[in-house]
């Protein structure tokens, strides 16, 4: 956009809310990086999440066959219109993608279940697990997801064993991630204090660790990460409710060391636990 972006924002009296991380990426190098992180591409429909000004918008529009924006924040709605004027392939939702049926709003767009969907987003920081969540246990999946996080965020995501963290967990079972780039602070508006990550992430067609029963098996992850700085034994315990020494037994049936903490696990290894825990869910 030629009009700079704190003037756009003044008169449209839009004054952004460091309570709900937003932080505008108006670069137009960065802008195209992270269109051509999602090889976005004239035959996809690509569901944005937090349009803000509209920036990034534009740029997905001009790659895309469609776009579906959704904005939470209504203040943004009357500059969006402006800055979105006269791209007939974008469709502008003003709603909670957290209360939206994410497959529902790129059906309505004629997509087909078999040709899928990609999303691409600036979002902010303080709301990132919900929204990845949000999207990965969907329904209708995307094949694609980039996001741009917190530096520090980004790297818990694409986590080893010895580093794992729940988040790391629920991304990975679902798909793998991967950092494309790494985009300055000074790339915002305002100014975040740290820098941000492009983040990749191509989701599986089916999961890639054998689990039944998906929400039982994160009943698990989440017990075991409750408490990280205690013995797995220990915190499954606690956080599951089961006697420690059946914790334990159950630990030593699946292959793995009681003494263990949760940041050191592999998925296959959480998926072992969930099938030898005594645990009806």
């Amino acid at each position: 956009m030629t009009e700079g972006i704190g003037s756009l924002l003044r008169r449209f009296d839009v004054r952004l809310k460091k309570s709900l991380g937003q932080n505008l990426l108006h670069e137009e190098h960065w802008l195209e990086q992270i269109v051509a992180a999602g090889d976005v591409g004239s035959d996809d429909l690509v569901l944005e999440i937090g349009p803000g000004a509209g920036s990034l918008t534009k740029h997905l529009s001009q790659a895309a066959l469609q776009v579906v924006a959704v904005e939470l924040d209504g203040r943004f709605m009357n500059l969006l219109d402006y800055t979105l004027a006269g791209l007939e392939n974008v469709h502008l939702v003003h709603g909670d993608i957290l209360a939206l049926d994410v497959g529902k709003l790129v059906t309505e767009r004629g997509v087909r279940v078999s040709e899928g969907y990609k999303i691409v987003a600036n979002i902010p920081y303080y709301i990132t697990a919900p929204i990845l969540r949000h999207v990965l246990e969907s329904d209708f999946k995307p094949n694609v997801v980039v996001v741009t996080l917190q530096s520090e965020v980004a790297k818990r995501i694409v986590a080893s064993p010895g580093d794992m963290s729940v988040l790391a967990v629920s991304v990975q079972f679902y798909g793998l991630p991967q950092l494309m780039g790494r985009i300055p602070s000074g790339a915002f508006y305002p100014r975040p204090e740290s820098d941000s990550c492009i983040v990749r992430i191509d989701l599986y067609d089916n999961f890639q660790v054998p689990v039944s029963d998906a929400d039982g098996f994160f009943r698990v992850v989440k017990a075991g990460f409750g408490q990280r700085r205690k013995q797995l034994q220990n915190a499954l315990s606690s956080g599951l409710g089961i006697e420690r020494d059946h914790v334990a037994s159950a630990l030593l049936d699946a292959g793995i060391d009681p003494r263990r903490r949760a940041q050191t696990l592999a998925l296959e290894e959480w998926a072992l636990i969930h099938e030898h825990l005594p645990v009806a869910f």
